[in-house]
């Protein structure tokens, strides 16, 4: 069962080859035997999802129902879920239950899925490798020595070992496409304000953003028809109507014309990388497509922006853990000062403190002008130029990520980890989406480390974007290979 795609278990189940119950049985089995190696869920709601499998085979008895009705998912634990932990991977929410679903969890349950629970992240979403979580690091399926990539690693992490079929992060600067490249899997950034952020715990709201995390294009496209669409609860969801994904699938990519952003492709590429996109732009050549080099003239100015604007959105969101209203308290304050200033240094990891302060620094007089209203300014610029470059071509390439998966522990300086997002971080300060599918190996310490290919259309594309990544697994197998520990059975 865990080989298969959502589609295949749809249909398998449709077929009465085996029920819901069965299938959430199986995965909580697989859960339960390989997680201690991965560490890859913070929370595990096995009780509940027995009682909706139940549910859920009650219902299937010849009619019409959900394609995703029965099918278990897991959710990053930075979805607010009723009844459930809701951690964001620190200290500080530790004691929090969420007293509401998120708007994506209402969307998921209506469509029948099953949550097998809360996947492990940096945390707050402050991370690239899945180490600053309170819960300790998730380690990648492919070689346990390497990270899964951040903040949405324990989502990753989980679908490439077959703990679940498909699940759900959260993408500020990279965080479901540097994951998916780095666990080599499929993950799909939408466009800002395609997905709601109701139930969300925000990180950097302006460039917040959920995602579906799966095996193949087919999954993200139906994942995607399922949770996207306009939600008045938010007042960034953009009210447009969603797609058929899915039947945008199988279109030719005659024509195509793709751009190459020469500023992927310089100093820092691991030569691995560089092949691997390479070859996989030649397969899109041979199907078609034309392809040419491309200019992103401030892509350079993308790591800092960046590292102005989230982190004062981050000091002002996390202004509201201060160990009053909930999460985290310290003990025995001797005032509410000492309430303040305790709780939240016992509750927030190094990371978050850093990003709080340097924020908090940006907004402050005296250099909001010099930092953050220039930021901005900046980032119109990046967004600009995505748009010049769009009337050119109709989607871009490149790397993913500049490395494949590193070694846990082997970045000390917050400044090298900052730039493992450097090809994802524009992205976001654009609004765009942007997918990431397999397109190849790297040798690792202990197995291969997969390589990700990165593909960017213009705002509200995902119907593009989703066909010519279908396109490029059906015409490779990449997706199709699996970590050994993918493969063990009991």
């Amino acid at each position: 069962m865990h080989d298969k795609t959502l589609i295949e278990l749809s249909r398998a189940l449709n077929a009465g080859e085996f029920s819901s119950r069965e299938l959430i049985e199986a995965f909580l089995a697989r859960i339960d035997r390989l997680d201690g190696r991965l560490n890859s869920f913070i929370t595990v709601t096995a009780e509940q999802a027995l009682a909706a499998a139940e549910v859920a085979d009650a219902k299937r008895d010849g009619n019409e129902h959900p394609l995703l009705a029965g099918i278990p998912i897991a959710l990053k634990d930075i979805i607010c879920t009723q009844g459930v932990k809701t951690s964001c991977g620190s200290k500080m929410l530790d004691n929090f239950v969420s007293p509401y679903d998120a708007t994506i969890v209402e969307k998921l349950a209506g469509s029948g899925t099953i949550s097998l629970g809360k996947t492990n992240m940096d945390e707050f979403a402050m991370g690239s490798s899945n180490e600053t979580s309170f819960y300790g690091p998730t380690h990648n399926p492919w070689d346990l020595t390497a990270v899964p990539g951040g903040s949405s690693g324990g989502s990753a992490a989980a679908v490439a070992a077959g703990l679940v079929p498909a699940a759900i992060g959260t993408d500020t600067g990279g965080s479901i496409r540097q994951p998916a490249a780095f666990c080599g899997i499929t993950g799909l950034k939408p466009t800002y304000g395609r997905v709601s952020r109701y139930g969300i715990i925000a990180y950097a709201s302006s460039l917040d953003q959920a995602g579906p995390m799966a095996r193949t294009a087919e999954d993200c496209a139906l994942l995607l028809e399922t949770i996207a669409g306009h939600d008045l609860r938010d007042s960034t969801s953009v009210a447009r109507s969603v797609p058929d994904y899915r039947a945008e699938l199988g279109q030719s990519l005659s024509g195509l014309k793709i751009g190459l952003p020469r500023e992927y492709f310089g100093e820092g590429l691991d030569p691995a990388v560089d092949a691997a996109v390479r070859d996989a732009v030649k397969t899109y050549e041979s199907l078609g497509a034309t392809v040419r080099e491309i200019s992103l003239p401030h892509t350079h100015l993308a790591i800092p922006a960046y590292y102005v604007i989230a982190p004062a959105e981050a000091s002002s969101n996390l202004s509201r853990y201060d160990g009053v209203r909930f999460g985290h308290r310290c003990d025995n304050p001797s005032n509410l000062i000492d309430l303040y200033k305790r709780s939240r240094a016992e509750g927030f990891g190094e990371e978050v403190k850093r990003r709080i302060l340097i924020g908090t620094h940006t907004l402050s007089e005296g250099f909001f002008d010099a930092y953050y209203k220039k930021a901005q300014q900046v980032r119109r610029l990046i967004r600009q130029d995505f748009v010049d470059a769009f009337e050119e071509v109709d989607v871009l390439m490149g790397p993913t990520t500049p490395t494949p998966a590193f070694d846990l522990n082997a970045k000390k300086d917050p400044v090298s980890m900052y730039l493992q997002d450097i090809y994802t971080i524009a992205i976001n300060l654009a609004g765009i989406p942007g997918i990431t599918v397999p397109a190849g190996f790297a040798e690792g310490t202990e197995g291969e480390r997969p390589i990700g290919l990165q593909i960017l259309g213009p705002h509200f594309a995902e119907s593009q974007l989703l066909n010519v990544a279908h396109q490029f697994q059906q015409n490779t197998d990449w997706h199709l290979r699996r970590p050994a520990i993918a493969e063990e059975t009991a």
